[in-house]
């Protein structure tokens, strides 16, 4: 590709505080939840409930969560996402440059997308790392990045890689990381467990407008009515990861986690599992979150800390939270495939 101008890649994370500081916290959780995606309520009421019941309140407990996974290099939902841009750009090789920008604080997409301007790319793919598709997420931080592409004076000719749920090489890549694991472990049971969303979100999603959450076992396939629904791709996830390892389906289930008050969220909620899970006789619990592709303070802290506690409280015996595929090998080389591809 001697002479021709680099393609430039651009993967899209959620975003993380500047530091684990009650106030780069609420700074953050300021421009995270403001987002109408995010909140989806009239803009009132989201005022109101940001500034009224979240921002004097929340910061100071979810601060305290950041600092117990806090590195001296940073969050970890930072440091995977550049371990991956790095590894990703090395697969790629001449002819591209790889970026990275998160939706909410730094870096930004608007950062990102200047660098890659300035290394003469006319040509953009952005990489969403959100396995299943929501609005709140895949939706927002797309909508950003073309926002911003569209406001230069030059725009780019931009291709986008959709979700990959059921994407053989992510199930590959989760599977070889989890294989090794949960057969040294030998767990009683496995629980996928999701981020959640609240049932409106849901619903939006579902193009019958009847379909989602009103018919029993909607989310049990994938069809035209319900090809936005998270609910239903989570599924598919847990289906294949299932078949990739060889699981029983008596031996599994699956949960959605980090849910917000005031709203009915997707259920089953994990936390509410685990005592089910123990009172039908689960001693030893392995736990995936395929619903992230970099390790964070949703899986660290909520499932590996908080989660493990009370397990334990419980009076279970052993627990495993199993990695996400952070910058695995496969999976950086899935992600080469799919820009190329693009």
């Amino acid at each position: 590709m001697t002479g021709e101008p680099p393609i430039g890649v651009l993967l899209l994370q959620l975003g993380t505080p500047d530091s684990p500081e009650v106030g780069d916290v609420r700074s953050y959780l300021r421009e995270f939840l403001s987002d109408r995606r995010v909140l989806d309520m009239p803009a009132p009421l989201r005022f109101l409930l940001l500034n009224a019941v979240i921002l004097p309140f929340r910061p100071k407990k979810s601060a305290e969560a950041y600092e117990k996974v806090w590195t001296d290099e940073g969050s970890p939902l930072l440091i995977h996402t550049e371990t991956v841009a790095a590894a990703l750009a090395a697969a790629l090789g001449d002819g591209y440059r790889v970026a990275y920008g998160m939706r909410y604080k730094n870096p930004s997409i608007e950062s990102a997308l200047s660098g890659l301007t300035a290394e003469g790319c006319r040509q953009l793919v952005l990489l969403p790392q959100f396995p299943q598709y929501a609005s709140a997420s895949t939706g927002s931080a797309v909508q950003k990045a073309l926002e911003l592409t569209a406001a230069r004076g030059n725009v780019a000719d931009v291709h986008c890689v959709g979700e990959f749920y059921d994407h053989p090489g992510f199930i590959a890549a989760a599977a070889g990381i989890a294989g090794p694991l949960l057969d040294e472990f030998e767990p009683d049971h496995v629980l996928f467990s999701y981020h959640g969303l609240p049932e409106k979100q849901i619903r939006r999603a579902d193009q019958s407008g009847g379909w989602c959450l009103d018919t029993e076992g909607c989310c049990s396939s994938i069809g035209l009515v319900n090809a936005f629904c998270y609910r239903a791709q989570c599924f598919a996830t847990t289906k294949a990861l299932v078949e990739a390892l060889g699981l029983q389906d008596a031996t599994t289930s699956t949960t959605f986690q980090s849910r917000l008050a005031g709203q009915k969220w997707i259920e089953p909620y994990t936390d509410r599992r685990l005592p089910v899970l123990y009172d039908g006789g689960v001693r030893r619990l392995a736990v995936l979150t395929p619903s992230f592709a970099a390790d964070c303070l949703e899986t660290i802290e909520e499932i590996g800390i908080r989660g493990r506690k009370q397990w334990q409280d419980l009076g279970g015996e052993a627990f495993l939270l199993v990695p996400c595929v952070n910058a695995d090998d496969r999976w950086v080389e899935t992600l080469a495939g799919m820009v190329r591809s693009a």
